[in-house]
Order: C-alpha cells, then sequence, then structure tokens
C-alpha cells in the first residue's frame, strides 16, 4: 500500500532530508586518504544526534552504522571500517535521519585523490542519470518511466551494468515504504504517479557487470567482477505543481570545492 504524504508532511520529511544532506556534507568535509570509515561514521553520528534526530539506518535490521559506506567494488550496505582510505579510492557513502516522524535518505560518490577518468565518467553518468530519472516523475506518468530513463542513459547509451537487484523505494514513516522504485524497465509501465507520492530514487550503475554478489560480512553488496560501482540517491516529493527534490546535493558540492582530497564531478546533462 502506497502512503500518499500531505504538504505537511513531505515538508517535515524535507526536515529529515536536509539533516542527511548536511551529515553528507559533513563526510564531503572529511573524507579523504588516510581517513577510516569508522572515524567518519562516528562524526556523523555525532552530527544527527546533536540535532536531537536519529541515525536511520544504526539497528534498521541489525545494520551497525549510521553510514553505508561502500569502497571500490561495494555497490551498497558497506559496514564502515577501520581500514584507511587511499588515494584512488571510490567511495559510496548512503545516509538516512529520523526527526519528526519521518526519514530522510541520500546517498553519494567521492572520487579520492587521483581517480582513473573511467571511472570519473562512471560516475558522472550514474549521477546524470538520476536526474534523468527525476524528471520522469510527475503526476500522471507511469513510475516504470523513472527505471527506463536510468537504464535507458546508463546501460543502453554508456554500457554500464545496471543493478536489478536493489531498488529505490518509498519513504515516509517508515524508511522503506512501497512502492518500489527500480533503476530498469519499460517506458508506461507500473503503477500511475499521483499527487503526494515521496520516493528514493538512486540509481546503483557499475563498471562493468550489473551482476552483484553478498561480502562475507553478510551485509556489504559487491560486484561480482570486482569493478567499481557508483551510487547516488535523492528523495523526492511529486506534487500537482511538479516535483520537489526535499535533498540538496550542494552541500555536499560545496563541501567537495574545499576539500583537495576529493575530485569534482560534473554534470554531464
Amino acid at each position: 500500500m502506497i502512503f500518499y504524504k500531505t504538504d505537511e508532511e513531505i515538508e517535515l520529511i524535507r526536515e529529515s532530508c536536509l539533516l542527511v544532506s548536511k551529515t553528507l556534507a559533513l563526510v564531503a568535509s572529511e573524507i579523504g586518504p588516510g581517513k577510516t570509515g569508522q572515524e567518519i561514521d562516528k562524526k556523523a553520528e555525532e552530527f544527527i544526534l546533536d540535532h536531537k534526530a536519529k541515525p536511520g539506518f544504526k539497528g534498521y535490521r541489525g545494520f551497525p552504522a549510521t553510514l553505508c559506506i561502500s569502497v571500490n567494488e561495494g555497490v551498497v550496505h558497506g559496514i564502515p571500517s577501520n581500514e584507511p582510505f587511499k588515494d584512488g579510492d571510490v567511495v559510496s557513502v548512503d545516509c538516512g535521519a529520523f526527526i519528526n516522524g519521518f526519514f530522510g535518505d541520500s546517498a553519494y560518490t567521492f572520487a579520492l585523490g587521483d581517480v582513473d577518468p573511467d571511472i570519473i565518467n562512471l560516475m558522472e553518468v550514474t549521477n546524470d542519470s538520476l536526474y534523468m530519472g527525476i524528471k520522469e516523475a510527475r503526476v500522471g506518468a507511469w513510475l516504470g518511466n523513472i527505471g527506463y530513463a536510468v537504464q535507458e542513459y546508463a546501460e543502453k547509451q554508456h554500457k554500464y551494468g545496471v543493478v536489478r537487484e536493489l531498488v529505490g523505494h518509498g519513504i515516509g514513516r517508515d524508511l522503506h515504504e512501497a512502492p518500489e522504485v527500480p533503476n530498469y524497465g519499460r517506458r508506461n509501465s507500473g503503477k500511475k504517479i499521483k499527487p503526494g507520492l515521496v520516493i528514493a530514487i538512486e540509481p546503483m550503475v557499475n563498471l562493468g557487470t550489473r551482476k552483484v554478489a553478498t561480502a562475507k560480512d553478510g551485509w556489504t553488496i559487491i560486484t561480482q567482477d570486482k569493478k567499481v560501482s557508483a551510487h547516488f540517491e535523492h528523495t523526492i516529493a511529486v506534487k500537482k505543481s511538479g516535483v520537489d527534490i526535499l535533498t540538496d546535493h550542494s552541500f555536499i558540492e560545496q563541501e567537495i570545492k574545499n576539500n583537495a582530497n576529493v575530485k569534482e564531478i560534473t554534470k554531464k546533462k
């Protein structure tokens, strides 16, 4: 069952989403070669708690951390470790927060130091595909058009692997609600979009095969061929007046400009 949100509920979700965005901006200011996932996770948790909110992921189905930190071939759900990041690493950071009865959710992938141009291109295409999916989210359109747009751009045009096993989702009083939002599919398929739909769109795109596996820790999803993966996510609300992006990556991108250890990516589209 899909829970459509009122304008008042959307504003409460926006507060959660802005806190998530600012937490990821803190990550952007701290991350770099020599830092560890556990160090960054601790700072992120303190930041969320200081804002009288709760980490959205910690304890969710037993997950042990505030952030999902997935490195290189890690797609999603990586557990922060005490192994220092290295020059050339690609680090996906996914964050959730719960405040005022609602969740927010967002993700961003960071290129640390000297990253191969082919991998930067993967990141830029993945980020662009997110916004292409968002453009398809409008009242009266089909939900399947979102996944179609992501797949058409990332997989058909750029020949990358779009992950099938993990999808975007509705969000609100629960972290994961109906409907599922795949990053692949057929145009004009699925449910029709109605006003008040709040969803997290999150393309997960691999440099090589789309096929994934679960690592030995039981949580981290990795690419089967061990090639790099990228992941970007926004929480959005669909209104009669148009799409409203509730998370804000500009906070993150501004901190990246100030962090010499992180390479900026550009939007191709």
